[in-house]
């Protein structure tokens, strides 16, 4: 690995606090005292930490309809509290939102909303919103007909582990709540959206948009709980018991100076068994597993922390920062420095 991926040298126990800390925000790795973890595919759910771009409550009716333009690295929800929403993402994932459904868009794609088949559906951005907050919205549109209430949203995942759950998802998940081995508990929340969404008071923003947080995890959960493909690639091998401890730990310490031959070892498999076993579930050799990741944390930190490329670099047990621009951008194909002045906020003009 080394000769190949530019492998990080091994580090003092204090670089090692460092990245088991808090020091790295969102971002942080869980500290590798408990092992072998004791659910590794509970560990990644525990990422599902949503940073919302805006939520939206609309009190439509019949006939209306609007367009989401896209929004890539975000995923779409639609909670309908009372009515019927007729969702059109493309030929193939089209359908009717009841109330008690939740629905997601995963990838972010544009997709349109309406009453009934055929309704004009303009842009989102075309309509007449309110805006009681910087990310909460009200929405008041339609042709005085039938009366249907709509709970939706737009959120992205941070950590690594979370935009590597979203990105295996299909292009749109329709969880029935009827279906729901869940379903008592999930009407009480819909059953408290529904009382917010009709009388908008103090704190309402607060409730609606946590109640949602709550019913996309769940929706999250559901589908793997009962999707075929759940069970295969990286989110199956998560649920093997020998490679999913093995994901949790590079997860949890990536910087670690990890070989075939050290995780193996954690496993009590013999090299050769593991790391077959790790190539077959998770689709690529564990080292190159190892510097991927480990290269997704270095992305998020630059794109979310205030850090510059060589206290990444340094954090993440690299010899040096050129060691560790060289093997970022030949995983992500960008050099960490533009990565990080993409992301950078426009300096403040003087006063």
């Amino acid at each position: 690995m080394a000769t190949v991926y530019d492998r990080p040298c091994k580090k003092c126990s204090s670089v090692q606090r460092r990245l088991t800390g808090e020091s790295m925000g969102h971002t942080g790795l869980m500290a590798a005292e408990a092992w072998p973890p004791p659910d590794p595919l509970g560990e990644a759910l525990h990422y599902l930490r949503m940073d919302g771009a805006f939520y939206c409550r609309s009190e439509l009716s019949a006939p209306w309809g609007m367009t989401l333009d896209p929004m890539p690295g975000y995923l779409w929800f639609h909670v309908v509290t009372t009515g019927c929403v007729l969702l059109e993402v493309d030929d193939a994932h089209s359908g009717w939102i009841r109330p008690g459904d939740v629905t997601l868009v995963p990838h972010g794609n544009g997709h349109a909303l309406r009453s009934e088949p055929g309704a004009p559906a303009p842009g989102v951005l075309e309509l007449d919103l309110e805006h009681p907050s910087d990310r909460y919205e009200i929405l008041r549109t339609g042709g005085g007909g039938a009366p249907t209430t709509l709970i939706c949203g737009a959120v992205r995942f941070e950590h690594p582990v979370a935009r590597n759950l979203i990105g295996i998802l299909p292009q749109a998940i329709h969880i029935d709540a009827s279906d729901e081995p869940r379903a008592r508990w999930m009407h009480d929340v819909f059953e408290l959206m529904a009382v917010e969404a009709r009388g908008f008071k103090a704190g309402g923003e607060a409730v609606i948009t946590r109640l949602a947080d709550v019913l996309v995890i769940q929706a999250i959960r559901s589908w793997i709980e009962t999707a075929p493909a759940a069970r295969t690639g990286w989110l199956g091998a998560l649920q093997d018991k020998e490679i999913g401890r093995a994901l949790a730990l590079i997860h949890r310490d990536p910087a670690r100076d990890w070989t075939v031959a050290s995780l193996a070892g954690e496993l009590a498999l013999s090299r050769s068994a593991f790391a077959a076993r790790f190539t077959e579930l998770v689709g690529e050799p564990a080292i190159r597993y190892v510097t991927r990741w480990l290269m997704q944390v270095a992305q998020s930190a630059l794109e979310t922390e205030s850090v510059t490329v060589a206290e990444l670099a340094d954090r993440l047990g690299y010899k040096s920062e050129a060691a560790f621009a060289r093997a970022f951008k030949r995983v992500t194909g960008t050099a960490p420095g533009a990565l990080k002045r993409r992301h950078e906020l426009p300096a403040l003009a003087p006063v």
